[in-house]
């Protein structure tokens, strides 16, 4: 039998397939869009959809999900994945 693994999305709090969320790992004090998710380190999820990355950009919810000042290029390239989308 074959586990679904769930995370929580850090901007609507809802619990989703991991594989249908978008991660941010902080690695070695470093963000990185995680597309693969194979990185190692922390992580943080996100909804693929347009309303949670606006949200997490515009609240700077990943401040809050690794308790650090999370430098703007992340947010950036958030934004980037968000027009792609």
């Amino acid at each position: 039998m074959h586990i679904k693994k769930e995370r929580r999305c850090i901007a609507c709090r809802q619990p989703h397939q991991q594989n249908e969320m978008l991660r941010i790992a902080k690695i070695d004090g470093e963000f990185k869009l995680d597309l693969t998710q194979k990185l190692g380190g922390r992580g943080a999820y996100v909804c693929k959809n347009k309303d949670c990355i606006n949200l997490t950009i515009k609240k700077k919810q990943l401040n809050r999900a690794f308790k650090t000042n999370v430098g703007a290029e992340i947010y950036t390239a958030l934004g980037e994945y968000e027009q792609n989308c």
